[in-house]
């Protein structure tokens, strides 16, 4: 969720000088963005998983701290709870196996991390949602020691001036009162950056936009929350409402919320910026000395500190990012719509294909946001929560479609197709398409496979309890063969 900052109270000095930084920032952008002076020739990728700490009774384990200690790597880092971490992959270009590459590294790092804190009894899961966290642990108490988090805590609730309320009506109902944002903490996602061009970045984003719903529906590995039956993706809702800064009169008047699908196509990455800056007061107003203007005009590259925290703290599916590397800026779209696991080789088909089938989409002389309304795409995105691989979605000049039909006869060969333009090998594609071919074929994902399971324990006779911990005990055992969701066996 970001990088440290110190603990602090915020004056309203702060607040005023922490608006006019994120401004003069966003003037700094749009005179960098006229004058092409960004980093895109050899686009990078990068890959960010969130992770689950459970003991040997596949209970949260509030151990962060002492895992990242014991793993002593530092690709591995804290989350919102004390029972998550995080792993940010190395970026690498698509090309000349990119994907083997990753897929390599990340099961390397995670076996090896998985060694040292074996030996202490605590073990990771790659998994949307936690099935066996239940309400009494999302507590403030819980909360990771990096005050950017309790900050934020107390930021949310300021704004909201009451405590959260989480409605999720799916199988099951869920109904909460939190005066924490510690809920958000299970939800644990999958985050694909790809790097583009200023001009490409509009048609990336809107493409990114319009297979949202697609991506969640193949993709969906969260069903449990707090001990109930949800929805297919039940992170997505849980995180929209727990991270809420409105209250419910704000609602009533449309504030926008701060976990956004968005609400129009778009022409470049400033327009993304301009709203936040526009629609969102900031919860870190936190201000640098930086003149990002008086660094351009010295020939310099601005860090444009203000500008970024702020855009941490707005929370779209599909962010805009805005980084240096290397003394060069470059920019980047942050597909935060996938899940956690299940496998490393779920995760890496489910990045294949996205960024295979955006390229595609992105360079179409007809592209498909001139096709279908934003409405249709947040509808799509809508249905693929509740419904995953079973969702109907719209496709231009097909209509209402079943999505695993949609992904096998059109959206596969598009994904292939862009692939081969980020210089991926046939067989390197192919191996991980298949993988996303073979779920629709199969109706098969985590979250068909999480409920299987869950119902024929209970109908063995087990407690919903018993079988959410009985059922992910074999989903760490099937996630350490990095055998594809798609085959593992429905058992007891």
């Amino acid at each position: 969720m970001g990088a440290e900052v110190e603990a602090r109270q915020f004056s309203r000095e702060d607040r005023t000088r922490h608006r006019e930084k994120v401004r003069r920032g966003l003037d700094a952008l749009a005179r960098m963005l006229t004058a092409s002076h960004f980093d895109a020739d050899r686009p990078m990728t990068g890959l960010e998983i969130e992770l689950n700490l459970v003991d040997d009774d596949m209970q949260p384990a509030m151990r962060n701290a002492e895992v990242l200690e014991a793993i002593a790597d530092p690709a591995f880092q804290t989350e919102l709870g004390r029972f998550n971490i995080e792993i940010n992959v190395a970026p690498r270009q698509l090309a000349e196996g990119g994907f083997a590459s990753f897929e390599t590294s990340i099961r390397r790092a995670l076996n090896a991390a998985e060694d040292k804190v074996e030996a202490v009894g605590i073990h990771l899961a790659m998994v949307g949602i936690l099935p066996t966290l239940m309400p009494e642990h999302a507590t403030l108490e819980n909360v990771s020691e990096n005050p950017r988090y309790s900050l934020l805590d107390q930021q949310v609730f300021a704004a909201r001036g009451e405590d959260l309320e989480i409605v999720i009506d799916g199988v099951e109902r869920l109904r909460m009162i939190s005066d924490t944002i510690m809920p958000e903490a299970d939800c644990t996602s999958t985050q694909v950056h790809l790097q583009v061009s200023p001009d490409e970045f509009a048609g990336y984003w809107n493409a990114a936009q319009a297979v949202a719903g697609v991506q969640v529906a193949v993709g969906a590995n969260s069903p449990f929350l707090f001990g109930r039956e949800l929805v297919a993706e039940s992170r997505i809702p849980l995180f929209e409402q727990s991270t809420d800064t409105r209250a419910e009169e704000l609602k009533i008047q449309g504030v926008r919320p701060r976990v956004w699908f968005g609400e129009r196509w778009i022409t470049s990455i400033f327009d993304l910026f301009e709203e936040n800056s526009n629609y969102f007061p900031a919860l870190l107003p936190i201000s640098t000395d930086e003149d990002p203007i008086a660094v351009l005009d010295d020939g310099g590259v601005p860090t444009l500190d203000e500008l970024r925290l702020h855009n941490g703290t707005v929370y779209r599916w599909n962010r805009p990012v805005y980084d240096i590397s290397g003394g060069s800026p470059h920019l980047r779209v942050e597909n935060r719509v996938l899940p956690a696991g299940p496998t490393v080789v779920d995760t890496l088909a489910n990045a294949a294909f996205f960024a295979g089938l955006v390229r595609a989409l992105a360079a179409q002389d007809r592209p498909i946001w001139t096709q279908m309304s934003f409405q249709a795409a947040n509808e799509n995105f809508i249905s693929g929560i509740r419904h995953g691989i079973n969702a109907d979605v719209y496709w231009p000049r097909i209509g209402q479609v079943k999505v695993a039909e949609l992904v096998v006869r059109r959206l596969l060969p598009m994904a292939a197709e862009g692939l081969a333009e980020w210089g991926v090998s046939d067989a390197e594609s192919g191996r991980l398409l298949d993988v996303i071919e073979q779920r629709c074929l199969r109706a098969a994902n985590g979250a068909t496979w999480q409920t299987a399971v869950v119902s024929r324990r209970e109908q063995a006779g087990e407690s919903r309890p018993e079988a959410l911990s009985g059922m992910l005990r074999t989903y760490l055992e099937l996630m350490h063969t990095n055998v594809p969701v798609h085959l593992w066996e429905i058992a007891p």
